[in-house]
């Protein structure tokens, strides 16, 4: 039985439209208490945390009377990043964890996605069962059987602490001046005290959530303002999180981003030079120019597909403990186990720190290739090998290129689209290229 309401992560969508409804999250709240229910003896305990838009007050209420109605205690966190669920559903030695959030989103959307108690995204299987039980009609546990809520006081203070404990001990940031980009998300009220009680001086941004500003002007995905701020701040770096705190990216003290390629290559080879770094997965999207710059270090690299679910796969089956997306989502899997944007950035300034080296030029060490890509719009399923003349115009392109860049065709999972890329040294030559293989795409399938 294949999923219907999962995705890659968890379930999202736009408020009042179905699945992301109250009396849907309510029988999903129900339906997730029995699955954990059934997998444990004793305490049967969940965590919830929600990111900061107006609607994670009445999917926090839905899913804690639907647990509660299957016979699960439920622990309370309030507005927490992703990654801190995810941690203290370790530390509460929880079933489960359950993080209301729609990441980088506007505020009218939302979703549900669930930690298992390892910490990690939930199998394929746990899913399914999910699935199954949300076909039957919800059956309230006696009232000797129900379960109770608790919140949790100091969740803000236990995150922010485990945060500091991923540096080095005797490690600091005295000295940096830092601007921090929280996106009126989850990330406003720890991100600022973990670099402030490290020692940075700190100007803040975007923390002040209304419900309905998350992600507006702001964050990750909309970085011009704080681009503006690190120069007119005088500061020696930016820092940008999304709403719920798993991406992060960067401003150098030029103004210039500093994307989740660009990051993640800083971090891989500082810890190569310390002997630390057995390899790093990146995805389909990952730039051409981050594997060449790897791989003369003799830093192995592996594409997984796209979705961070996919790069913990790839990281897990190598026992690798580095990878991430140029989105900013970037794992280190020896400190945490998902994508954490306040701890990845941490490495970052520790990489800093500990060689004396601006960001600015630890970047230089990567050479980023042009890459561009046309979305075309399809009429039919797209498989590569049905489409003789589109092999043809990708081997050509790829011909072209040598190994010096790269041609990507990735169907979309969302919406009838073939995403066409193309990557290499040689700006004018990727413009050209993609804008052929596409318009052959356009012929055979548009």
């Amino acid at each position: 039985m294949g999923r219907k309401f999962f995705g890659t992560d968890g379930i999202r969508g736009r408020v009042g439209v179905h699945p992301i409804t109250a009396d849907f999250v309510l029988k999903l709240g129900w339906a997730a208490g029995k699955v954990f229910s059934e997998q444990t003896q004793g305490r049967k305990l969940i965590v919830m945390g929600k990111d900061t838009r107006v609607s994670g007050y009445m999917f926090e209420s839905a899913l804690q009377a639907g647990l509660i109605a299957g016979g699960v205690d439920v622990a309370l966190l309030g507005p927490m990043p992703t990654p801190a669920i995810a941690y203290l559903t370790r530390t509460f030695r929880a079933q489960a964890g359950i993080v209301i959030s729609a990441s980088h989103n506007p505020y009218y959307d939302n979703g549900i996605k669930f930690f298992g108690g390892d910490g990690f995204k939930l199998p394929d299987e746990v899913e399914l069962a999910i699935e199954q039980y949300l076909q039957n009609d919800i059956v309230t546990e006696e009232s000797s059987k129900l379960g109770k809520a608790h919140r949790v006081p100091d969740a803000v203070g236990r995150y922010i602490e485990f945060c500091k404990g991923t540096l080095p001990a005797g490690s600091n940031l005295q000295g940096l001046k830092l601007v921090v980009d929280c996106a009126n998300g989850a990330t406003y009220h720890t991100a600022p005290s973990v670099f402030r009680e490290l020692g940075a001086e700190v100007v803040e941004m975007a923390v002040n959530p209304d419900g309905f500003n998350i992600n507006e002007n702001c964050g990750s995905t909309k970085p011009a303002l704080l681009q503006e701020a690190v120069t007119s701040q005088g500061a020696d770096m930016g820092i940008a999180f999304d709403g719920d705190g798993d991406r992060v990216l960067f401003v150098d003290h030029k103004g210039h981003m500093v994307d989740g390629d660009e990051l993640l290559f800083v971090i891989a080879k500082h810890r190569h030079q310390q002997g630390e770094c057995s390899g790093v997965a990146g995805t389909l999207m990952s730039n051409f120019g981050m594997e060449i710059s790897l791989k003369e270090l003799g830093i192995p690299f592996f594409r997984a597909k796209v979705g961070d679910r996919y790069v913990i796969e790839a990281m897990r089956e190598r026992k690798w403990q580095l990878g991430g997306e140029s989105s900013g989502h970037i794992i280190c899997s020896d400190l945490t186990t998902t994508g954490d944007a306040v701890v990845a950035a941490l490495q970052v300034l520790y990489a800093m720190r500990d060689t004396d080296t601006s960001l600015n030029d630890l970047k230089k060490g990567m050479k980023k290739f042009p890459q561009k890509m046309i979305n075309v719009r399809i009429k039919q399923n797209f498989k590569l090998e049905n489409f003789p003349r589109i092999q043809e115009a990708v081997a050509e392109a790829e011909q072209t290129l040598g190994d010096r860049g790269r041609v990507l065709l990735r169907p979309s999972g969302t919406e009838p689209l073939v995403r066409v890329m193309v990557e290499g040294e040689d700006a004018k030559l990727v413009d050209e290229l993609v804008t052929r293989v596409a318009e052959v795409v356009t012929h055979e399938v548009g």
